[in-house]
């Protein structure tokens, strides 16, 4: 799936994620990094309708104004009070009130709810897609078969998935079972979050610094795995023989998957997201690539583990 900016302008290489607009980072370094951003070359902002409390959405959408028809802006709906047509309205009548914008590119619905038929969830995006309001179907956290599911049902009401969100990073390769391949073979646009890991794969931890994995459990309990951690610290002695910021090699690594994934870069400040954009002047060769991606633990391919069932 091509998917371009109003204008035209294509999707860039790297997504940016402002899920810490307004909360971490406050509105002066908020404007920063996105400024940074656009002039690193990025086009794609990604926001949601729950991050914090608005503000997210709110500032994205003032900073954007100014070159809205280049810019591709996506935001999300149906993290809390599930994917039924109801809510996902309201949430994304509010999401256009607070950026602004009579139309968003991107629509993703959050997360898989179980409790909703997806054909109810399908003809609300094919709904909007009509009044053009939206461009582009996303999913976020959807499980491969899932996917296969909304594409399906999706074709009845002659409607496409255009872009999903995974998450994927060097320690979180699970995508690269089904959801890349699936992705490539339906001509999905992939833009994966956490390609730093949660800060993890930074290397500020084995130096004795502070962030998520030391501050909020749920991170902790998904990157605090001993060979995670050992993983990290084997990726930083690497950047440091290569005079280069590890984020900058866990990002640069995560965006030069065969799929052709557009990572989303996010930080609370500019300082912290410098590292990430200098991600765009790394070669990643071939031998780098194999060099990193031998320092994590591969997940069994799929055709590998149906072999083992059997």
């Amino acid at each position: 799936m091509s998917i371009t900016a109003p204008d035209g302008t294509a999707i860039s290489k790297f997504t940016y994620g402002t899920m810490q607009f307004g909360d971490r980072a406050d509105r002066s370094e908020s404007q920063a990094m996105f400024e940074a951003s656009t002039e690193a070359g990025i086009t794609h902002f990604d926001t949601a309708y729950v991050y914090t409390e608005g503000a997210s959405e709110t500032l994205l959408g003032e900073f954007a104004a100014k070159n809205r028809d280049s810019l591709i802006i996506a935001t999300k709906v149906g993290y809390t009070g599930g994917a039924g047509r109801d809510n996902m309205l309201a949430q994304f009548d509010i999401s256009r009130q607070r950026l602004g914008m009579d139309m968003v590119d991107i629509l993703y619905l959050h997360r898989f709810d179980p409790a909703t038929e997806l054909k109810e969830t399908l003809d609300t995006f094919a709904t909007l897609k009509a009044e053009g309001k939206i461009r582009y179907v996303g999913l976020s956290n959807f499980a491969a078969w899932q996917v296969m599911k909304a594409v399906q049902i999706a074709k009845d009401v002659d409607l496409s998935i255009d872009i999903l969100q995974p998450m994927y990073n060097l320690v979180k390769r699970q995508a690269e079972v089904e959801i890349f391949p699936m992705a490539q073979d339906q001509d999905i646009t992939l833009a994966p979050y956490s390609p730093l890991g949660g800060g993890l794969l930074t290397g500020k931890y084995a130096r004795g610094g502070t962030g998520r994995l030391s501050e909020d459990d749920r991170y902790n309990a998904r990157y605090g795995q001993d060979w995670m951690r050992d993983c990290a610290a084997r990726l930083a002695e690497l950047a440091d023989a290569k005079n280069v910021s590890p984020a900058s090699l866990a990002v640069a690594w995560a965006a030069a998957h065969p799929a052709n994934p557009h990572p989303i870069l996010s930080a609370r400040s500019l300082a912290q997201l410098r590292p990430s954009l200098a991600a765009a002047e790394v070669n990643m060769s071939p031998e780098l690539y194999a060099e990193i991606e031998a320092l994590s633990q591969r997940p069994a391919p799929a055709t590998d583990r149906l072999e083992e069932a059997g």
